[in-house]
């Protein structure tokens, strides 16, 4: 009896701080608005925005989103929904958005998927240069070579040379065939000249359960949903993939660091529109989607999940796209993969 009181006790306690944390942070946000609501000008938005992100609740891009949908409600004074449309690699919220009205009223979440879909050369229902406008890439995450404890690898040049001695014969896990995880496997296999076995799974969860369990032997993931079994030891990190050490593992090394010098690749995340949508708003979003992140709480909120800002012009952002499927295009090629 006494065991289930402190349980229950904990579990109060648990709910009372999470409360506490969301209502300093809402606090912190509303403090954030105030200077820059008055510069806001214009009818747009004129009803409550629709922000699609094509991928499940509780993942990163999912955080992502609405920590910006979060800023941009309180500095437009109209909400902005988050609308979680997964399913088919992101096809089905990017299609939603490049279909809908032209009116600002609807915006997208992209993320790497966007470049690595159009890389494949099979026909999109949405042209992948032309249907979308591309607003600013809003963050990048790095990925980290994670592996299981018992694989004798203690770095990124030990891995190589036990892939090497043993061709085919370590296996990664991944979401799926064609997610951004698969890829910059690919990536690093056409670069080192190693060759592993891939193991599609319906999900980052289940693919990092087999890792934890050693059904696998490594994946290579975004950082934050493993950081929490690296700290506690049931994985470890060989290498960052940015261009510089992350801030959550400032211990390991990236991977040109490591001895791959070619070898850069994050996950980013963008905000896109119907590529119809006037000048004024497209230029009024990027505007404001900059605020938001410049914010203390949201730049804070982004950077404690492992997110570095970015905020970058239109241009910048249509450069990335191009540059992106160019990259994937070769890998997939380099690679021999067949869209399924």
């Amino acid at each position: 009896m006494r065991g289930q009181t402190r349980t229950t006790s904990s579990r109060v306690v648990m709910k009372m701080s999470v409360s506490l944390a969301t209502a300093l942070f809402s606090s912190a946000l509303v403090a954030a608005i105030e200077p820059v609501r008055a510069q806001s000008a214009g009818s747009y938005p004129a009803r409550p925005v629709r922000f699609i992100v094509p991928f499940a609740p509780g993942g990163g891009t999912d955080i992502v989103a609405r920590t910006i949908g979060a800023g941009l409600s309180e500095l437009w004074g109209q909400q902005v929904i988050a609308d979680n449309r997964p399913g088919a690699s992101t096809l089905i919220g990017i299609d939603l958005t490049a279909k809908a009205p032209p009116d600002g009223h609807t915006i997208v979440l992209a993320t790497t998927s966007y470049g690595i879909n159009a890389a494949w050369g099979k026909k999109l229902p949405y042209d992948a240069l032309r249907d979308l406008a591309f607003i600013t890439q809003a963050a990048s995450l790095d990925f980290v070579i994670t592996t299981h404890p018992s694989l004798p690898a203690r770095s990124v040049k030990e891995f190589i040379a036990l892939a090497k001695a043993k061709p085919g014969a370590l296996n990664y896990g991944s979401p799926g065939s064609g997610s951004g995880s698969h890829m910059v496997v690919e990536k690093f296999q056409m670069l080192t000249g190693i060759k592993s076995i891939h193991i599609p799974y319906k999900g980052s969860a289940p693919a990092l359960t087999d890792l934890i369990g050693g059904q696998t032997q490594y994946m290579i993931v975004t950082i934050l949903p493993v950081a929490p079994h690296l700290k506690s030891g049931r994985l470890r990190a060989l290498a960052t993939t940015g261009p510089r050490r992350s801030r959550l593992l400032r211990d390991v090394p990236t991977v040109v660091e490591a001895g791959v010098p070619d070898y850069v690749t994050t996950s980013w995340s963008g905000v896109m529109a119907p590529a119809a949508t006037p000048a004024d708003i497209r230029d009024k979003i990027y505007r404001d989607v900059l605020k938001v992140l410049a914010m203390p709480p949201i730049r804070q909120r982004l950077e404690a999940d492992g997110g570095d800002v970015v905020g970058s012009t239109p241009d910048e952002f249509t450069a990335l796209i191009r540059e992106e499927i160019a990259t994937w295009t070769k890998v997939i090629k380099a690679a021999g993969l067949r869209p399924e």
